[in-house]
């Protein structure tokens, strides 16, 4: 039997759902590069950064930003990014000190552009040192025994830990707990998610970091992005409901069709 690269008795629901999804995508993409203003849900832990860094500049004390253990191929880290510049810009607007340990040797060139280009948005190029973005090891828990040091020694007044992190993340979000700190967390790794939202005040889970990056870099094609997967979400649990609605009063042709064969 000769092969073929088209199957159409596998295209059903599969090809509905890929069609649906790049639609959405492309569409508000193209409505955010012509500046339309999309909508996107505020999250409790993107409002409180700009309160934990006001407090650490209340405290006179630091802000540590810790951008995950991964590498700039893993979509968290690029999302960290985003919130670092953010972050950055908001100490440097309170002109208090900033703090980012780096576990990877290309995620630390990154951190320090991103950190050197928010001073230089901010109009505050002369508070930027270059010892404020650091790389440590690359050793899992090197570098979690030498944050966690950190942490007790200079007692940051504000802590954020953003992006991929692994068993090193309970370990660095209690010592940050008993230092006083405010902690704003974010990950996409399940694993990691109750050790955060047991000892951090805010935790950005899973999807919601990924909408925090969108929402600060207000990126056109990160913001279409997030727009469009959540309105095929959307239009995926309508899918659901009519077709439980449908198999109640004995109509299978949706169900048939949903179906791969």
């Amino acid at each position: 039997m000769p092969e073929t690269w088209y199957d159409p008795s596998r295209c059903g629901a599969p090809l509905v759902v890929l069609l649906v999804f790049c639609f959405f995508v492309l569409l508000f993409i193209n409505l955010a590069r012509r500046g339309r203003k999309l909508f996107i849900r505020r999250i409790a832990g993107i409002a409180a950064m700009e309160e934990a860094v006001g407090r650490a500049t209340e405290l006179g004390r630091k802000v540590l930003y810790l951008p995950g253990g991964g590498t700039l191929d893993d979509i968290q880290t690029i999302a960290s990014l985003a919130v670092l510049r953010h972050v950055a810009g908001l100490t440097a607007r309170y002109t208090v000190d900033l703090d980012v340990p780096n576990k990877d040797p290309l995620t630390f060139a990154a951190t320090r552009d991103t950190v050197h280009e928010a001073y230089l948005q901010a109009g505050r190029p002369e508070l930027f040192h270059p010892e404020m973005v650091h790389y440590v090891t690359y050793d899992q828990f090197a570098f979690s025994a030498s944050v966690t040091g950190l942490m007790v020694r200079d007692k940051p007044a504000a802590i954020f830990l953003i992006g991929a992190f692994h068993a090193e993340s309970l370990l660095m979000a209690e010592t940050g707990q008993s230092v006083g700190a405010i902690q704003i967390a974010g990950t996409a790794e399940v694993t990691q998610l109750p050790f955060f939202a047991v000892v951090c005040d805010f935790t950005l889970m899973g999807e919601e970091l990924f909408a925090a990056g969108a929402y600060l870099s207000g990126e056109p094609a990160m913001v279409g992005s997030i727009k469009g997967q959540d309105f095929t979400k959307a239009g995926l649990i309508l899918y659901i409901i009519v077709g439980i609605l449908l198999e109640i009063f004995g109509i299978h042709w949706f169900r048939d069709f949903m179906t791969i064969q």
